[in-house]
C-alpha cells in the first residue's frame, strides 16, 4: 500500500496516524474540508448501512474522525478493530495525506468555498476552547479573548491570505488543493465527489446515488424515512448524537447553523465577488471552478 505524500498536522490532529490503520475490504474514508458537509455524508452513510434512522449508536462512536487526538490512537483503533458493519471513517486529511488502499472508498465532500468560509467563522464562536485543550492536552488558552472581526472583514482576509495549503488546509489555497486531488481522480471507480449543494438540490437522489456506488441495497419501504433523518431539520433535531466531539460545541445545536447554500455571496459587494473570482482563477483549473460555484 502506497505511503501517503504529505503529512498534515495541526494542534488537534495528526494525519500520520493513518499509517498503522489496517484498512478492510468495503471501508469508507470521508474526506472533507471543515463545514463542507462532513457530518451530512457521515448520517448519510450511516443511514444508508444500517438502513434505520433509529442509529445503534452516537454517530461519533459510528464513524471515528481517526486522526483526531482528542482521543489516544490506541482507542481509536481498537473502537474501530471491533466494529462488524461496514466501516466509515471521517477525516479532514486530503487524498495525498491518506494511504491510497483499492480496497477502500474515499468520498471527498465539496461546497462552495465562500459559503464554508463563512460558516467556519461562525463555528469559531461555538467551539470551547478551554475543553479544546483539555481534550489534547494544550495548555488553556490565557488573557481575555481579542475582539473577533466582522465576517465581512475576516472574508476578505481570508481570500486574500496567500497561506501554506498543506499548514493551512482551511485557507482557500487548502481548500481549492483538497478539493482538486479529487476532482483530478474523479473517474476513479473508488474516489467519489460529493457536492454540498446537490445534496440540498436532491437529497434523495444524491442517497440513492451513493447507495448504488457503495454496493449498498436499501428496502423501498425504507427509503422515505432514512432521507428524512438526513434532512438538516432532522439532523438538528438530534444534535446530541451527531456532534462530532462531545463537549468541545458550546451548543449542539449551533453546529447545525444554516445548512444552505449563499450566505458567503451575500457577504461582498459586486465589486468584492469579482476579485474573489480572479484570486481562485490562478488557483484551480476553470472547470472545477465552474462545477464547484455552480
Amino acid at each position: 500500500m502506497p505511503a501517503p505524500a504529505v503529512r498534515y498536522t495541526s494542534p488537534d490532529e495528526d494525519s500520520a496516524r493513518w499509517l498503522g490503520f489496517a484498512f478492510r475490504d468495503g471501508d469508507i474514508v470521508i474526506s472533507t474540508r471543515s463545514k463542507t458537509g462532513t457530518t451530512w455524508v457521515q448520517m448519510i452513510c450511516a443511514l444508508l448501512i444500517f438502513g434505520t434512522p433509529e442509529l445503534p449508536a452516537p454517530l461519533a462512536e459510528l464513524s471515528p474522525w481517526l486522526d483526531h487526538l482528542v482521543a489516544p490512537q490506541d482507542e481509536v483503533f481498537a473502537q474501530l478493530a471491533a466494529q462488524r458493519h461496514r466501516r466509515f471513517i471521517k477525516t479532514h486529511t486530503p487524498l495525498d495525506g491518506l494511504p491510497a488502499d483499492p480496497r477502500v472508498t474515499y468520498i471527498v465532500t465539496a461546497r462552495h468555498p465562500l459559503d464554508m468560509a463563512v460558516s467556519l467563522y461562525y463555528q469559531g464562536d461555538n467551539i470551547d476552547r478551554v475543553k479544546l485543550a483539555e481534550l489534547t492536552g494544550q495548555d488553556p488558552p490565557s488573557g481575555p479573548a481579542r475582539p473577533r472581526r466582522t465576517v465581512h472583514d475576516w472574508l476578505l482576509d481570508w481570500i486574500a491570505a496567500d497561506d501554506d495549503p498543506v499548514e493551512w488546509p482551511d485557507s482557500l489555497p487548502g481548500v481549492l488543493r483538497h478539493i482538486g486531488q479529487a476532482w483530478s481522480r474523479r473517474d476513479e471507480p473508488n474516489v467519489l465527489l460529493v457536492h454540498y449543494a446537490d445534496l440540498l438540490a436532491g437529497l434523495e437522489g444524491q442517497m440513492r446515488w451513493l447507495a448504488a456506488r457503495l454496493g449498498l441495497t436499501v428496502p423501498g419501504p425504507a427509503w422515505p424515512a432514512l432521507v428524512r433523518a438526513a434532512t438538516f431539520e432532522g439532523m438538528r433535531g438530534h444534535a446530541n448524537d451527531l456532534v462530532p466531539t462531545a463537549g468541545l460545541f458550546r451548543s449542539n445545536a449551533a453546529f447545525f447553523r444554516r445548512g444552505s447554500s449563499g450566505e458567503g455571496r451575500e457577504v461582498l459587494s459586486e465589486e468584492e465577488l469579482t476579485s474573489y473570482a480572479e484570486r481562485v482563477a490562478v488557483l484551480a483549473p476553470a472547470a472545477m471552478l465552474a462545477w464547484l460555484h455552480r
